[in-house]
Formats: structure tokens, C-alpha cells, sequence
């Protein structure tokens, strides 16, 4: 089975809880469980794990809002495993960012199916995507086919920052800090500008689609693999 490596359960069910856990840790996936939103939060590795399966009727914010903050951090899966029988409960989850949506009572076994083909689909997506590169020696940034892009110094820095944030959004305040700028008192317009200056730089080198991805309000996002040598 294709299983991520880490997976966290958010679940008040603390039965159903530790059965999926011990079925996935049977099967070679390191779970962490919580059993409330709160809980998951204030957890110093809450955004850190290659997978998650919310409940929907949670201690603390409702799962539906903690479905977005995960999406919003990154490319995680996420299942939903519910009992809550609202009319719009699944176009809900669905619209929020989760990749699949199983109703209370499930079989472990089919929860465990739902995980692996949503992590299939990850997987495909990112070898079709392909691998981004920065050379530090070289100040360069390597696309999938192999085309090198010579970078300014404040190309280097957002690119830095992408590498460090590993998938994970970017913050206006992380890029001024990167560049040695006030956020304070940054206009969001130079920090768009200077992502912008990076996308057309990028594009004017290779036609490999670019992976930089607006969050609106928050920051920016690299959307494919990207390692540094």
C-alpha cells in the first residue's frame, strides 16, 4: 500500500481513534493522534505530518476551519472520517480542501484504502511535476528538464525561502525579513513585485510551469518539489 510516512488523527472518538492507529502503525505509518483541535494546534509539529484524517464535531474550532488551516499550510492529504449527517457536510469539507470524505461507521480497512489512493494521487502528481533545484554555489535555480536560471540576489533570497518552508506557505512577513525589509512597513506591492520579477525570470528560461502560488492575505507558496545542492 501506498501509506505516508506521518499521519496525525484528530479525533474526540478515542476508540475509534486508537483502532485506525493501531491498524496504520500495524502497517508501518507513524501516527500521532490528538483528540482536539486545541491539542493539534499547540503541537509544535502540527503542520509537519505527510497526512491527516479530521473529525467534523471537535473540542475547540470545528473541523471544517481546522480542515483550512491545514490546506493552508500545505499539500498534505487530508480525509475527513465523520458521523455529522449536515446536507452540506461534503460539498463543505470538499470546497474547504479535503481530498475525500468517508461517513462514521467506516471499516478501518476502508479508511486506510481512502488514505493510500489520495496519497497515490500525491505522489503521481509530484513525480509528474518534477523536481526544482538551487544550486547555492552557483546562484541558479535548476528546473525539471534540466535548463539552469541565474539568480539576483533577491531571487536567491525568495528561493531560500522556498526551500526552507519545504511546501509550506511562505508569510509576507518571512520574504521582508529574507530580504531585508521592514514588514511593518512593506507594501504588499513590492513583495508582489518581487515574486514576480522571480515568475518571469523563471518563464522567460524554461516553459516548465511555475510553481509559485499566490495565498491570498498570507504569503506565497511553492507548489512542487524543491531541494537545494
Amino acid at each position: 500500500m501506498a501509506l505516508p510516512a506521518t499521519l496525525a488523527i484528530i479525533d474526540d472518538d478515542a476508540d475509534h481513534a486508537a483502532y485506525l492507529a493501531q491498524f496504520l502503525e500495524q502497517r508501518g505509518v507513524a501516527v500521532t493522534v490528538f483528540h482536539d483541535s486545541d491539542e493539534f494546534l499547540t503541537s509544535p509539529a502540527a503542520f509537519e505530518f505527510d497526512f491527516y484524517v479530521i473529525d467534523l464535531m471537535l473540542p475547540g474550532i470545528d473541523g471544517v476551519d481546522l480542515i483550512r488551516l491545514v490546506r493552508r499550510r500545505g499539500n498534505a492529504g487530508i480525509v475527513v472520517v465523520s458521523g455529522r449527517m449536515d446536507a452540506d457536510v461534503f460539498e463543505s469539507v470538499m470546497r474547504t480542501g479535503a481530498d475525500m470524505h468517508l461517513m462514521k461507521p467506516v471499516r478501518m480497512e476502508q479508511v486506510a484504502l481512502a488514505i493510500e489512493a489520495v496519497q497515490r494521487r500525491i505522489e503521481g502528481g509530484r513525480a509528474q511535476a518534477g523536481a526544482w533545484r538551487l544550486d547555492r554555489k552557483a546562484r541558479q535555480l535548476i528546473a525539471p528538464e534540466g535548463t539552469r536560471i541565474e539568480l539576483s540576489d533577491n531571487n536567491l533570497a525568495v528561493i531560500e525561502c522556498f526551500v526552507d518552508a519545504n511546501g509550506a506557505t511562505v508569510t509576507h512577513a518571512m520574504l521582508c525579513e529574507r530580504l531585508g525589509r521592514d514588514a511593518a512597513q512593506e507594501a504588499d506591492n513590492l513583495l508582489h513585485a518581487a515574486i514576480y520579477r522571480l515568475r518571469r525570470r523563471i518563464e522567460r528560461a524554461t516553459p516548465a510551469s511555475v510553481p509559485l502560488h499566490v495565498e491570498p492575505r498570507v504569503g506565497y507558496a511553492f507548489r512542487g518539489t524543491l531541494t537545494a545542492i
